[in-house]
């Protein structure tokens, strides 16, 4: 069996031994960080002070630019309906070739650098194309390189299949997926997600003036945050950080600043322990890709509900928000409201159409005229005064409420699309001086 590089029992190669073993980092580089090759030249850069400062790299990266998109246009301009495996082979070429560039820009720095695609890396996924996900992380060939001191360069966003051993792509925010893997496979200190912005910031900043980036926060706020809109990372990413305690470090691709430190739990947390008997806000996120689907007449009974849902489930629809109003006296039936991602609107409201009778409800239908606004923090259904603050802030820009949810750690509220910009400002402004205030917990 190969030896672990992440064990104190690792005996290092003679290359490594003439300096002390260092932490490990997996380093991660999205498409606009390595868009050309004067971007490329300075990622290459970057990982080289990351082992002149004493560190073991491992490198993920995302396609060039738009390469990902250029390549589905493509795609499309042969066939409108592509199939998803071919689709698969196509676009992890684009990874490909950005790793292969890498590699070849660090090793003329004088460094060994070496290329691996996803399956190469060891990335082993379940069968569906287009968005599989991982079932096992067997970094063998990472860490026999990583004994050869050398620079590995990781092609993010694909692995194989472990049933028919065929490339698949692990979807939206696939890259980042990776890297986490590899980061918990091999025992990383910490994995950086560079991207092209400083790091994870209260509100959109250019929505909202006094929105500030955060130092640090955890992993069930980076969740809640993930979930309600905010691109910076995929929620998949951060759950599985979450899982097998990966610290995340997202920082700007362009600046030498620190960014924002995703850590596993509140303990991790630099500051002053956090009561979560009061309640912080720690920032607004706004989602504009959401709609709102209403199934009327539903049956007001046990298992209804139930079937409507597990449909919805069936066909991996994530839904955000739901709601179902009380049942009309004497009439038997009530009405259904939820949110989905508007690209799976249409599809959603196709299926349970045609299991109406199914289900029994009268009809169905969807606004896509809406969006979704969260205020996100902890400690946030205790909070008296947060309800009303988000209320009244929203009242007097003259929004109105369509849906309302709380957890913990979010409340979150429907508007229609065209006054979300002016919610989140409004809401962002109610709330900026409690981010002032409390530094430390963001």
């Amino acid at each position: 069996m190969e030896p672990d590089i992440t064990t104190d029992a690792w005996v290092p190669d003679a290359a490594v031994r003439r300096r002390p073993r260092e932490a490990l980092v997996v380093q991660k580089f999205g498409g606009s960080s390595v868009a050309d090759p004067v971007s490329i030249r300075r990622v290459a850069h970057r990982v080289l002070e990351a082992r002149a400062a004493g560190r073991r790299v491992v490198v993920v990266v995302s396609a060039m630019g738009d390469t990902t998109d250029e390549l589905l246009d493509l795609a499309n301009g042969v066939t409108p309906f592509p199939s998803a495996r071919e689709l698969d082979v196509l676009l992890s070429a684009g990874e490909r070739i950005s790793t292969a560039l890498l590699a070849l820009a660090l090793t003329d720095r004088g460094v060994s650098a070496r290329a691996f695609t996803g399956p190469e890396a060891g990335l082993v996924t379940d069968g569906t194309h287009g968005k599989a996900h991982l079932v096992d992380v067997n970094p063998r060939r990472i860490r026999s390189f990583l004994r050869q001191d050398g620079i590995a360069v990781v092609a993010g966003f694909q692995g194989e299949s472990r049933s028919t051993k065929e490339v698949t792509t692990l979807g939206r925010g696939g890259s980042d997926i990776t890297a986490v893997a590899l980061a918990a496979a091999l025992g990383a200190a910490e994995c950086e997600i560079y991207t092209d912005v400083a790091g994870v910031y209260s509100a959109d900043p250019r929505v909202v003036p006094a929105a500030r980036k955060i130092p640090s926060l955890t992993s069930e706020e980076m969740l809640e945050l993930a979930a309600a809109g905010a691109k910076v990372l995929h929620p998949r990413c951060v759950e599985y950080a979450r899982r097998f305690g990966v610290v995340l470090h997202v920082r700007s691709s362009f600046t030498q600043e620190p960014g924002t430190l995703v850590l596993p739990d509140r303990r991790s947390v630099p500051g002053e322990p956090v009561e979560l008997e009061q309640p912080i806000v720690t920032g607004v996120t706004a989602d504009p890709n959401q709609a709102k689907v209403t199934v009327t007449g539903v049956p007001d009974a046990a298992g209804a509900a139930a079937r409507i849902f597990r449909l919805v489930a069936r066909a991996g629809v994530r839904v955000e928000m739901i709601v179902q109003n009380a049942g009309t006296l004497g009439s038997g039936r009530t009405d259904i409201s939820f949110t989905v991602p508007a690209e799976h609107g249409p599809a959603v409201v196709k299926l349970l159409r045609e299991a109406r009778e199914h289900v029994g409800f009268l009809a169905v239908d969807r606004d896509e005229e809406i969006a979704l606004l969260s205020v996100r923090g902890f400690g946030m259904r205790q909070g008296h005064r947060v309800f009303p603050r988000v209320l009244a802030a929203l009242a007097r820009a003259g929004v109105n409420v369509e849906m309302i949810s709380a957890s913990e750690f979010r409340i979150a509220v429907v508007v229609r699309a065209d006054a979300l910009a002016r919610a989140e400002d409004a809401v962002g402004e109610a709330f900026s001086a409690t981010w002032a205030e409390v530094p430390a917990l963001v």
